[in-house]
């Protein structure tokens, strides 16, 4: 449960983690900000100052894609050409344990066809394949297009092994 933190932005950070973790656990139509402020234990008007229900997902949308920009640009930063791939299935694996609510909430989101909601993951998905295409280019990785395309499809496919609990769909050419 998130913690009260003082100052604006703190709360404005506590908001959104508990609307991710809200969000992922109801769904985003099911979900209220009264939820989202019982777990973040403010007042539902004080979510309001912040947020309407639709810019607190995108937010929190925004956050998620963040965190996997930030990790992938550790692992390009710091790997070798021939342990890149590795590394960015490795750092994703570790998003997906230890922020699996916002990687469930990206999932949800793909389905909802509100225009902000369809331009951030639009623009996350973008980015990521962009960041990743560029980094294998870099590495002088053969096939960079089609190693990217790959390497985001079975990301996808990794979603859908943690979110239905099959880990027998990745057993048949996870890694390479």
């Amino acid at each position: 449960m998130a913690k009260g933190t003082g100052t604006s932005a703190n709360r404005r950070t506590d908001i959104v983690a508990a609307a991710i973790e809200v969000f992922a656990e109801i769904g985003y139509y099911r979900a209220t900000t009264a939820q989202v402020a019982e777990r973040a234990n403010i007042s539902q008007p004080y979510v309001y100052r912040f947020f309407t229900k639709e810019s607190l997902l995108v937010e929190a949308l925004e956050v998620s894609w963040q965190r996997i920009m930030q990790a992938f640009g550790r692992v390009i930063a710091s790997e070798k050409p021939e342990g890149l791939e590795e590394g960015l299935i490795q750092a994703y694996e570790a998003i997906m344990e230890s922020h699996r609510s916002e990687i469930l909430l990206q999932m949800q989101a793909q389905t909802i066809q509100d225009q902000p909601v369809r331009e951030v993951m639009r623009q996350g998905m973008r980015s990521v394949s962009e960041l990743v295409e560029r980094a294998f280019v870099e590495a002088g990785a053969a096939e960079a297009s089609r190693r990217t395309s790959d390497f985001m499809a079975r990301g996808l496919l990794c979603n859908v092994s943690m979110a239905l609990d099959m880990p027998s769909l990745l057993d048949k050419g996870h890694r390479r």
